[in-house]
């Protein structure tokens, strides 16, 4: 079976293989059992290519070499194949996750918050202020803002929202919470967000708010992050958020938030 170009190209995405490396399994996968010099004639690779290729996805797990002469090659089933890639995908991001671990530490670092911190000092605070694009981006920067807070955190998010923020923010408000920091959150309460609740009451104060489709986060007063799109059917890829840091503003709608909070019941 001759697999079209736009599927050939999935496979390399989901699997992370090279063109070569995904027409060789491809044709090993349509044989069950070959050699390499059939995987080269069947799949169209150079035949000087096709051992170095059957070398790097027996090492990811997509063949396995059989024993003796010549020189054949077991395809693995595709299913099992997802299995390894799995693991393989865990153990490399595991990895780079240890050696970030490891730089944040080392003089390069040090040098680079230095050059940072001496830049930013040139910068008017009105000026520190941009747009987020993507609900990964937005959330990497309220992690950010939320363990740095000194004082105050205050959140304001939709039914979804605080499903969202108890997955991706948790920890973050814990940090937060061990420094002392006061944290408010505000959402309207269902049955579909209560599992979030369960998670999150423990570190910060909810309260159910009804009728308002706002979604923002000010933190210490100072920093202020504002969803504009409203979230309902709304693609991760698409959410905006207009971060600014701007001590006025944030002031003003904490203390406006405030009174609206008084108003608001315990959960």
């Amino acid at each position: 079976m001759v697999l079209k170009d736009e599927m050939l190209a999935r496979l390399r995405r989901t699997f992370d293989l090279n063109l070569y490396e995904v027409k060789i399994w491809v044709a090993l996968l349509s044989r069950g059992i070959s050699t390499a010099g059939e995987l080269s004639t069947m799949a169209g690779v150079p035949r000087s290519r096709t051992y170095d290729v059957l070398e790097s996805l027996e090492r990811k797990g997509f063949v396995v070499m059989k024993l003796g002469k010549p020189i054949q090659y077991i395809a693995v089933s595709p299913k099992d194949v997802v299995e390894r890639a799995k693991k393989n995908v865990k153990e490399s991001a595991d990895s780079k996750v240890k050696n970030l671990d490891k730089v944040k530490s080392t003089d390069m670092i040090k040098t680079l918050e230095t050059l940072y911190q001496k830049g930013i000092n040139f910068i008017e605070p009105s000026e520190l202020s941009g747009a987020l694009k993507g609900r990964n981006n937005i959330y990497s920067h309220l992690e950010s803002l939320i363990k740095g807070a000194k004082r105050s955190v205050v959140l304001v998010t939709s039914e979804d929202g605080l499903t969202r923020k108890a997955d991706s923010l948790k920890s973050a408000i814990e940090h937060a919470k061990k420094k002392g920091v006061s944290v408010k959150i505000a959402a309207p309460l269902t049955n579909a967000n209560s599992e979030a609740v369960k998670k999150l009451k423990s570190v910060a104060d909810i309260r159910n708010i009804k009728n308002m489709d706002a979604r923002f986060a000010v933190i210490d007063g100072k920093h202020s992050v504002f969803m504009v799109l409203n979230d309902k059917d709304l693609h991760p890829n698409y959410d905006v958020g207009i971060w600014m840091n701007s001590q006025p503003i944030s002031t003003a709608l904490t203390h406006m938030f405030g009174r609206v909070w008084e108003g608001l019941p315990k959960k």
